[in-house]
């Protein structure tokens, strides 16, 4: 049987994800700050950014912008993305949002399979955008940007534009709100087709188990570009009323200083920033006292690693699990809820049902009455999965099967009182000698070691050409580790088919914008 959340569902308004977010101020909501630029410290209420949204909406109606369009935003987090991206979807269009460190051949590739017609970005992205919209056909007077550049409209000119927002009516269940585009960790990246009923689900779904609250102030360094911070960050702290203050990237000085001068409450991370809170000498530096809860996403966060954080800040440290297809959390450990393993995802969130099912047979895997199941693949359902990857049919077959099960591709366990675990990556499960080894198991043994800054594994090949674990280990400073000592570390830790078996000292580990490890760009070094 397919086991589902121990939470009642909840429910689901039949809105758009600007009638949920905006529509409901209340006049106290209004006065109340939204969003904060952490570099400056310039602040913006919630009344002011309903109305910029409205300017932003018809200005772009105005130059015919409406249902059945896409824009493109290319930004990274700053006060203005979070006033374009709902100006977008109040004015009826899709929004696909580009990677902030895309090349210009990126940003065209993404433009071209987005149909967008449109392009916001900034100046110090102008060089990328530029290029990829001259390749996808994107006339100049169609690239705005927001922050000003000479032969080019700008926030500013959409501000004062005067153009009222339109009347738009739409399905919820059924008009894309986004168009964020996977990792494409193998192949070309795929648009995922996320309805504004997917994405207001998922908000309802998560508010309640994320615990964010009207008094917190939510740092956001992770990328609104990106679905955890879309909506885990971005919309969900704006329906909780709560207040958000923009990084535009991670810098350890700067984003210590923040969360210091601003008081953050609310911090969320991936995983590499979990490990320079853990071990970065410069924390002790800093007045973290206001920090009362840190929560991780976009990648595994090792156990250890997050205790180490929940000690040293004195705060709670929880992680969640979830995927762009589903909009994107499907697991979380709820608020109040420091009992429950860090090392797990957590519970599944309100209205889905989820089985695990083995990879070889596609039988499924019973949830046990005591104790933690077998592995096997985690398979979802919910309101949050998107309808599908666009104008690729077969992609969408792959991933959604004919029985409605979103095949994630991670392998996991849960137990009799259903909390998940995840495992690793189905593809990217090391076979040696016939049996399977986790690189996320290894990493996390490798980062137990306090020389160790940073850590990634992968399949390597031996003499005989045989598949190893390759660990790939970044030193901290003055660390004087030789490649033998970390495979006997990593050697008086694991089952001797786990041992680490080749070690590479690098300079940093590759990694994308939301955390992810890079294995492709290992592979092979």
């Amino acid at each position: 049987m397919p086991f589902r959340s121990p939470r009642p569902d909840v429910e689901i308004p039949d809105l758009t994800l600007y009638d949920l977010l905006f529509t409901s101020l209340s006049p106290e909501d209004l006065e109340k700050v939204a969003v904060v630029d952490g570099a400056s410290g310039a602040e913006t209420t919630y009344g002011a950014l309903r109305d910029q949204v409205d300017a932003i909406a018809g200005a772009l109606a105005a130059r015919g912008v409406g249902v059945g369009d896409v824009v493109a935003l290319h930004s990274p987090n700053s006060p203005a993305f979070v006033a374009v991206f709902h100006g977008i979807l109040r004015a009826g269009a899709t929004a696909t949002t580009v990677n902030a460190l895309a090349t210009g051949h990126e940003v065209a590739v993404q433009l071209e399979d987005s149909g967008a017609g449109t392009l916001l970005t900034v100046s110090p992205l102008l060089s990328a955008a530029a290029e990829g919209a001259a390749a996808a056909g994107i006339p100049s007077d169609r690239l705005i940007v927001l922050d000003g550049a000479e032969g080019h409209d700008s926030l500013a000119d959409l501000l004062a534009s005067g153009a009222p927002a339109p009347e738009v009516s739409v399905d919820p269940s059924t008009h894309l709100a986004v168009l964020p585009f996977s990792s494409g960790t193998t192949g070309r990246p795929k648009g995922v087709m996320l309805t504004h009923r997917n994405l207001v689900a998922n908000v309802a779904q998560s508010a309640d188990l994320v615990g964010v609250g009207p008094d917190d102030r939510v740092l956001a360094v992770l990328p609104f570009f990106h679905i955890y911070g879309m909506t885990v960050l971005l919309d969900l702290a704006l329906l909780q009323r709560a207040t958000l203050v923009t990084m535009p990237r991670f810098d350890l000085p700067e984003f210590l200083r923040i969360v210091q001068d601003q008081r953050c409450t609310f911090v969320f991370i991936a995983p590499p920033i979990a490990v320079a809170l853990a071990k970065h000498p410069l924390v002790d530096e800093f007045d973290l006292s206001a920090v009362t809860a840190v929560f991780s996403g976009a990648a595994p966060l090792d156990g250890e690693v997050g205790g180490a954080v929940a000690r040293r800040l004195g705060c709670s440290v929880r992680q969640g699990y979830g995927m762009t297809e589903m909009s994107p959390v499907s697991q979380l450990i709820p608020a109040g809820r420091d009992d429950l393993p860090l090392s797990s995802v957590g519970i599944t969130v309100p209205n889905m049902e989820c089985m695990l099912q083995d990879p070889a047979t596609r039988e499924e895997i019973p949830v046990p009455s005591t104790g933690v199941s077998e592995p096997g693949e985690l398979c979802c359902k919910g309101p949050n999965v998107m309808i599908g990857y666009l104008n690729n049919e077969q992609a969408t077959s792959l991933t959604i099967d004919e029985d409605g099960w979103l095949h994630t591709g991670d392998i996991a366990t849960v137990s009799a009182e259903g909390v998940v675990s995840l495992i690793d990556r189905l593809k990217e499960l090391i076979k040696y000698k016939g049996y399977q080894v986790a690189p996320a198991e290894l990493e996390a043994t490798l980062l137990a070691h306090p020389q160790i800054a940073d850590a990634a594994v992968v399949g390597g090949r031996d003499e005989a050409g045989e598949e190893i674990p390759k660990a790939f280990v970044v030193l901290q400073e003055g660390a004087e580790l030789t490649e033998q000592d970390v495979m006997d570390f990593v050697a008086g830790r694991v089952a001797p088919y786990k041992k680490v078996r080749q070690v590479v000292m690098i300079d940093a580990i590759p990694k994308s914008s939301s955390g992810k490890i890079l294995r492709r760009n290992l592979r092979g070094a």
